[in-house]
């Protein structure tokens, strides 16, 4: 497993140019790891945070908690993401993160981040536009939410982890680990099971994917593209990384 600087180093390098000093930086701050059982919750909607998450392995996913106990997940984050970099600059957590499947998450201490931006700008910029990439993936999540069909909603939504995965190396042939129930795909899509069935059954029928033991298998990427209207623009990364057809 990698390292978890190693880790931040790879997804900052992404979408901005740092320097040895920016590296050795980085290097220097303090990673307490620890292993996140499958949901798990290890930041919770109203935590006061003092540290920032690192997802050094596996998925996790950020959520809303509603009143009656329901979640409506907003997002979901793999390898070198910073899924609560927004907690830097508020007091108060809006919302939870969770494990899907096992994963491994390192906690960085909120002091040592802003004592590392004073010393290195080029970071605390990298950091900043982590935060307007989250916040381009909710602008696309509401416009598929809301006005994509259910086929196209899913098929899209597959795509964006498929197509993230490929850039962070996490894809393994046509297949990358997917450990989603369907119950949670409804809670992310706003469907019903029934219609999860439904409609997970018509892409599989499709021949472009399937869902199988936790894992998402892309058959044919651009009739999936197709489907899901997915144009991988607003996700901002650097090295674009088609599938191959």
């Amino acid at each position: 497993m990698e390292k978890a600087h190693d880790v931040l180093i790879r997804n900052l390098s992404e979408h901005t140019a740092l320097t040895g000093e920016d590296l050795d930086e980085i290097r220097a701050l303090t990673f307490t790891q620890r292993d996140v059982a499958p949901n798990e919750d290890f930041i919770r909607q109203g935590d006061e945070p003092e540290h920032s998450a690192l997802v050094v392995s596996g998925m996790v996913a950020r959520y809303h908690l509603l009143g009656g106990g329901g979640r409506q997940y907003l997002a979901f984050h793999i390898s070198g993401d910073l899924p609560d970099s927004q907690g830097l600059f508020i007091d108060q957590m809006d919302h939870g993160l969770s494990a899907l499947g096992h994963a491994s998450v390192a906690f960085i201490p909120h002091r040592e981040l802003f004592i590392a931006f004073r010393r290195r700008p080029t970071f605390a910029l990298s950091v900043w536009r982590e935060t307007l990439l989250d916040a381009s993936i909710f602008r696309e999540a509401i416009t598929n939410n809301s006005a994509r069909p259910m086929q196209a909603r899913m098929a899209h939504l597959f795509c964006e982890l498929f197509y993230r995965a490929r850039a962070a190396q996490l894809v393994r042939g046509n297949r990358f680990r997917l450990p989603i129930s369907l119950v949670q795909l409804g809670e992310t899509l706003g469907m019903a099971i029934a219609t999860v069935n439904r409609t997970l059954a018509d892409l599989r029928r499709g021949g472009a994917m399937d869902l199988r033991d936790g894992d998402l298998i892309v058959l044919k990427w651009r009739e999936l593209q197709r489907l899901g209207d997915f144009s991988p623009a607003y996700l901002h990364l650097k090295r674009q990384s088609p599938p191959e057809a």
